[in-house]
C-alpha cells in the first residue's frame, strides 16, 4: 500500500507539475495576447484620429474651395456686369457717331516729282513720304508722324484729329 500511495503521490506530483507548466504557459499566452491587444488599442486610437483629422482637414478644403468658388461667381458677375455696362457705351457712342460724315481727302496729284500740298519738288534732300491715309506724296514739312503706321498729311491728320487745330 505504502508503495502504491507513494506512485499515487508521485503521479499526482507529475500531474500537478505538468498542470503548472501549462498554467505558466496558458499565463505567459495571456499576457503576449493582452500586450497585442493594447498595441492594437494604441494603434486603434491612433487610427481613430488620423481619421478624425483626415475629416477635419478635408472639411476645411472644403470650405475653402466653396469660399473660393464663391468669390469667381462673384468676379464673373461683375466681369459680365461691367461687359454690358461697356456694350451699352459702345451702342451709345456707336449712335451718336452713325450721322456723323467724314470728309474725304481730296485726291492727290498725279505729279510724284512734285509735293501734293505744297507742289515743292522732291530731290537728293527732301524726302518724299506716302500719307498713309489718302495715299498722296507729301514732304516733311507737309507731313505729321502718325506713330507706328507711319506718317500722314497734315490735311488728313487734321481730319483724324480736330482738336490740333
Amino acid at each position: 500500500i505504502p508503495q502504491r500511495l507513494a506512485r499515487l503521490a508521485a503521479a499526482a506530483q507529475e500531474e500537478t507539475w505538468q498542470s503548472r507548466q501549462q498554467l505558466q504557459t496558458q499565463q505567459q499566452e495571456v499576457a503576449r495576447l493582452q500586450e497585442e491587444l493594447s498595441r492594437a488599442r494604441q494603434d486603434g486610437e491612433r487610427w481613430a484620429s488620423a481619421l478624425q483629422r483626415a475629416q477635419r482637414e478635408a472639411l476645411e478644403r472644403e470650405a475653402m474651395r466653396g469660399a473660393e468658388q464663391a468669390r469667381q461667381q462673384e468676379l464673373i458677375r461683375d466681369m459680365k456686369e461691367r461687359l454690358l455696362e461697356l456694350l451699352r457705351e459702345k451702342d451709345a457712342l456707336w449712335q451718336k457717331t452713325e450721322g456723323i460724315d467724314t470728309p474725304v481727302p481730296s485726291p492727290a496729284p498725279r505729279d510724284i516729282g512734285l509735293c501734293s500740298r505744297c507742289h515743292k519738288d522732291f530731290r537728293l534732300l527732301s524726302r518724299r513720304y506716302s500719307c498713309r491715309l489718302c495715299q498722296g506724296k507729301v514732304c516733311h514739312a507737309c507731313s505729321m508722324d502718325f506713330g507706328k503706321q507711319g506718317r500722314c498729311c497734315l490735311i488728313c491728320y487734321q481730319q483724324r484729329h480736330p482738336q490740333a487745330t
